[in-house]
């Protein structure tokens, strides 16, 4: 099997590329916008042409949700015509496509946890470019996933809990916010899920997070007490730190067709962040 990765050189892009060239029977062929710019069509189908993959996984996009308010164009151009591109070249050859999105596609002002067939709604740039990415994939290609997850930290790349630790280095007392509630998922947990998922035609739309929820002041304080930081973490509303861009107050996503599909969930994400930090080390 052939697998064509986009966004490599990004935090899930390279756990995909190792993860994957570590599988049997496999060959990967990764690409970062360094080697691979997925707005140019031209480029995206000569490539695609000339690998003729069974499996696209599109991990590239725009993610600076901030500079996205400022940024529209761009945030567009890859996020939606970007992923045009990759569409159109996957459904030439007959390529199944997975579509990394985000739980941004939704406002955040639900109570329980939004499962896959939610109406979305969101409240930013960054997601309103993602959600425009989903429906060119739906239009546009047979056999599609799209896996939509949050709150992603792993080895390759910037992420909150690097943050965290990061800064415990240099302060006392850190401000985190309080009122944000979402799911972590680790990067390797995700690879997982989705080798499993690209070997099946259960397409669809599926919501994959590691188990369970938080607040982002709930995960910096379980990072510190898991790594034994005396640092003081104070909790503080979303309003205490205004910022370009809305953040959804409640992103919880419910694996509704993780069940339905009789796939294993992914783990509890306190389990799953033990084990990323005691690699860490």
């Amino acid at each position: 099997m052939k697998i064509l990765i986009t966004g490599a050189a990004g935090q899930l892009g390279k756990e995909l590329s190792i993860y994957l060239n570590s599988q049997q029977k496999l060959e990967v062929f990764a690409f970062g916008k360094e080697n691979l710019n997925i707005i140019n069509f031209s480029l995206v189908d000569d490539l695609v042409q000339k690998i003729r993959p069974d499996v696209i996984i599109h991990s590239a996009a725009y993610t600076k949700v901030d500079q996205a308010e400022i940024d529209k164009d761009t945030a567009y151009e890859v996020n939606a015509y970007g992923t045009r591109n990759i569409c159109v070249a996957a459904e030439k050859v007959s390529a199944k496509l997975i579509y990394i999105s985000t739980d941004y596609v939704f406002d955040g002002t639900s109570s329980i946890a939004y499962n896959e067939f939610d109406r979305t709604n969101p409240i930013n740039v960054y997601g309103k470019s993602k959600k425009a990415g989903e429906d060119i994939v739906q239009s546009l290609v047979s056999r599609y996933f799209i896996v939509r997850t949050s709150w992603v930290y792993g080895f390759y790349g910037n992420n909150f809990v690097n943050t965290m630790l990061n800064l415990a280095k240099e302060k006392d007392e850190i401000k985190v916010v309080n009122d944000q509630h979402g799911a972590p998922t680790y990067t390797l947990d995700l690879a997982r899920f989705i080798y499993t998922l690209l070997k099946t035609e259960l397409y669809g739309i599926y919501h994959a997070t590691n188990s369970g929820y938080c607040s982002w002041f709930e995960f910096a304080n379980t990072i510190f007490s898991i790594t034994n930081t005396n640092t003081k973490i104070l909790p503080c509303s979303t309003e205490d730190f205004p910022r370009p861009a809305s953040r959804p107050k409640y992103s919880v996503l419910d694996h509704m067709s993780i069940r339905l599909n009789n796939f294993e969930d992914l783990r509890h994400w306190k389990d799953a962040l033990k084990d990323y930090l005691k690699i860490k080390k």
